[in-house]
């Protein structure tokens, strides 16, 4: 018989209706008991008693939006994250190269564009570092890709290669292409071509690394924007071996053809996938579709205009957009929308207003991603239709604001990422990181939910310091909402009675010390289903 374990002499911060506890008893994967040290003692007089000294505890966290393998690829490459000039970019590179001197090609992420005069970048600024293989350097946001003049050779990009519906590859007064490319033309033409070189065993190292990082971090559950049929047989293959220390809730990505047909069969194959793959480790659960680009590339469907007069065109306008919603509601799957601009909100929004006429009453769980921009009216309107505003607490980080602030150049910059006004507003507020366009790691992600600082650059100081939520509501939205978002509130996401015993210790009372111990506490242990997958010092 299977011994219980008792963890007493800890501050347990449950995320549940009853916010607080002294102890955890754990029966097998799930917990028994959370409550009163004594009451614990009863339940199980035998059990095994681990003493965490004070320390806190708190549920491991569910990200809220996330790419799962894309992380785990993206800690293998050139970090370019926090680059402020061009030049900095070109000495990591060529740092790279001097490090890996047989690489075939170079494979970067992370780069901003403020770091870029005008915030779009050239094939010659690579160039002027490698020019002897191809060099793909992702932005931060992973909706534009920066490829040097071998890259474009090796894809095949040239001055006759067409956008494709909702990208772009930008190109010189001669019609060149520069080695800038967005949006659908990255994903659909360097995406593919770049995956094409992926087999199963770097997916299943990249899955490995980013498990490893999820251990350390206290990422027990981690919500996939984007999966596909690669990603899914590499989870398949490590659910197999029991190899997972992290559990996975997908949701399917389906591309706007612009076929109405075929972007229903992809909305069949989703469904078909959920019945398939529902077990504790590995669910499908719905869909993603993105329905516009970014601020920063001025790719964001707004309202009004970019401060230089242009405009973005969505991805799935709503006549594309509205039938998917429809039938992905009526097969029962959870709809995602990446939606930045006010303008896609909306769009999303009467997407699911279009659902709810034509499906009639339902219990649903669709969802907003990002909503960076959007009106307090827009907010109304999602909360009374029961939509989850899904955000990222990191990408309101200072450090990132400054091209985001430009690229708007009016009093649009002074509601971005307003966080309260969807939990005023009666919405559940459910957050994320979406690495890897941001860092993985949750506790710098609640530091910049709970101030508004900057995790990355302390130097870079305030973004709207009134939208900031406190600390305790962050966890929650980073636990419990995330999970309830994906349907697994009652498995995880919070600590009580029946869930699976997900939860971390950490070094430090994060809840009762000064908001900036979030950027240097660390996880001490990670507990999932009952079992210790990480213990720092073990590591040490």
């Amino acid at each position: 018989m299977t011994t219980d374990q008792l963890y007493l002499n800890a501050r347990v911060f449950t995320a549940d209706d009853r916010p607080w506890a002294d102890a955890l008893v754990v029966r097998g994967e799930r917990l028994l008991y959370v409550g009163d040290t004594r009451t614990a003692a009863r339940l199980s007089p035998r059990a095994e008693r681990i003493d965490l000294d004070g320390r806190l505890v708190v549920p491991g966290f569910v990200d809220g939006h996330a790419h799962v393998l894309m992380t785990g690829e993206a800690l293998e490459q050139v970090d370019l994250w926090g680059a402020e000039s061009v030049e900095e970019i070109q000495e990591r590179v060529s740092a790279w190269l001097r490090a890996h001197p047989d690489a075939p090609r170079v494979l970067a992420t992370g780069w901003p564009h403020q770091a870029i005069p005008g915030g779009v970048p050239d094939r010659s600024m690579l160039d002027a570092v490698v020019v002897d293989r191809p060099v793909y350097a992702t932005a931060y946001d992973y909706h534009s890709v920066w490829l040097n003049t071998a890259a474009l050779d090796e894809v095949g990009i040239t001055a006759d290669t067409p956008n494709p519906l909702g990208g772009t590859i930008a190109r010189d007064g001669e019609g060149q292409a520069t080695g800038y490319v967005d949006e659908t033309a990255f994903h659909s033409i360097v995406g593919v071509f770049l995956e094409g070189l992926r087999d199963d065993a770097s997916r299943d190292a990249s899955l490995a690394i980013v498990q490893e990082a999820y251990r350390e971090t206290g990422v027990t559950t981690a919500c996939d924007m984007g999966f596909d049929e690669p990603d899914l047989a590499a989870f398949r293959r490590a659910e197999e071996a029991d190899t997972l220390t992290s559990r996975l809730v997908a949701y399917w990505r389906v591309n706007n053809t612009g076929d109405r047909e075929a972007n229903l069969a992809q909305v069949r194959r989703a469904a078909a996938l959920a019945a398939e793959a529902d077990s504790p480790w590995l669910r499908v659960v719905g869909i993603k579709v993105i329905i516009d680009g970014t601020i920063d590339g001025c790719t964001a469907t707004l309202g009004a205009p970019y401060a230089d007069g242009s405009s973005a065109a969505p991805i799935w306008p709503l006549t594309d957009l509205a039938p998917v919603v429809e039938a992905a509601d009526a097969a029962g799957l959870k709809v995602a929308m990446h939606a930045i601009g006010d303008e896609a909100v909306r769009i999303a929004i009467d997407a699911v207003e279009h659902t709810v006429a034509a499906n009639g009453p339902s219990r649903r769980r669709h969802r907003i991603e990002h909503l960076e921009l959007v009106d307090r009216a827009d907010v109304d309107r999602l909360a009374a239709l029961g939509i989850t505003a899904s955000m990222q607490p990191v990408h309101a980080d200072p450090a990132i604001a400054k091209n985001w602030r430009a690229k708007l150049g009016d009093d649009r910059i002074e509601r971005g990422f307003p966080w309260p006004w969807i939990t005023a507003a009666g919405a559940t507020l459910a957050f994320g990181t979406d690495s890897p366009t941001s860092p993985h790691a949750p506790l710098p992600n609640m530091y910049v939910a709970a101030t508004r600082h900057s995790a990355l650059d302390a130097r870079a100081g305030t973004n709207l310091v009134d939208f900031a939520v406190p600390l305790e509501d962050a966890l929650v939205h980073a636990t419990r909402d995330a999970a309830w978002t994906c349907g697994a509130e009652d498995e995880i996401g919070r600590l009580a009675a029946g869930c699976f015993a997900d939860f971390l210790v950490l070094d430090t009372d994060v809840l009762a010390a000064d908001p900036k111990e979030l950027l240097t506490a660390r996880v001490d242990r990670t507990v999932l289903s009952g079992r210790t997958v990480h213990r720092a010092d073990a590591d040490a």
